[in-house]
């Protein structure tokens, strides 16, 4: 399995397990080297699997990906208290602000697309992406906490930390077991999330009021609440990507694509906790 959530395009590992049985004459879940085979066989740093996504550089460490992945947080962070500082949301700068953000929000989607379909992770367009979603995330949590619900953001970012420790503690517990029916299951549901987030953007663009209604009222919470349960899904398969690279040796470059993987679902997560957060209070 191998993904860099939350675009979910790497996910071959059924048709890797298939081909990988099928070469060995091994069924799905035996042990291969003496190492647990039964979650692993699934994904492409298995033994048997497509050796054109491994190298016979150093392997990737626990410590290779803390650190990538804290340097890409950190870059977000970074840009996004600048953003929050250089950027207001004042009556004179709004319309500058609003409009460096939506730039910066639509560069990052580019660079983040165009890194989940490259083979190979591209730290600069990793790092880039961090810091362009910064700028947008600064100015939309600049905007929430001055016109919607001041001291949302806080509370925002400490959601993320409680349904990030919740799913590592779950996931290490093995309360949750990532397989490939998880990840079509989560991949199917992301489908039709994003698909029902688009309609309601384009009935509300074409003069359809609240649109669908997914982003006030009780179902506008309702569909945010959807939106954390897909983010911690995402999660456990970002923890399993990394728990399967490390556990077959793959390349150490491969700790900026779980980096990746982890900055983006963890994203996700804030802007859904976020908008639960302020349509709770402006609901108030």
């Amino acid at each position: 399995m191998r993904t860099s959530n939350p675009f979910l395009s790497r996910w071959d590992g059924a048709s890797d397990a298939g081909r990988t049985a099928a070469r060995t004459g091994r069924p799905v879940g035996t042990t291969v080297g003496g190492r647990p085979a039964d979650d692993y066989t699934t994904n492409p740093y298995a033994p048997g699997a497509d050796t054109s996504l491994r190298t016979s550089g150093t392997a990737v460490t626990m410590d290779d990906v803390v650190v990538r992945t804290a340097t890409t947080l950190g870059t977000v962070i970074l840009t996004a208290v600048l953003s929050w500082l250089l950027l207001p949301v004042d009556e004179a700068n709004i319309g500058r602000s609003y409009g460096l953000a939506t730039g910066a929000a639509l560069v990052a989607f580019v660079l983040a697309m165009i890194q989940s379909f490259k083979r190979t992770p591209a730290p600069a367009l990793i790092l880039g992406y961090a810091a362009f979603e910064g700028v947008f995330l600064g100015v939309l949590s600049s905007t929430v906490s001055t016109y919607i619900a001041p001291g949302v953001v806080v509370q925002a970012v400490l959601g993320t930390f409680a349904v990030s420790a919740g799913v590592l503690i779950a996931y290490r517990m093995r309360w949750i077991r990532v397989t490939q029916r998880f990840a079509g299951f989560v991949g199917a549901a992301a489908t039709g999330f994003v698909l029902l987030l688009f309609a309601d953007l384009l009935f509300s663009a074409f003069g359809a009021g609240d649109g669908l209604g997914f982003h006030s009222g009780g179902l506008g919470i309702l569909f945010g609440l959807v939106g954390v349960v897909l983010g911690a899904a995402f999660l456990a398969l970002d923890f399993k990507q990394v728990e399967d690279a490390v556990a077959y040796g793959a390349p150490r470059e491969e700790a900026w694509l779980a980096a990746f993987g982890l900055t983006t679902t963890l994203v996700w997560i804030y802007l859904e906790v976020l908008r639960v957060l302020s349509l709770f209070n402006s609901d108030n």
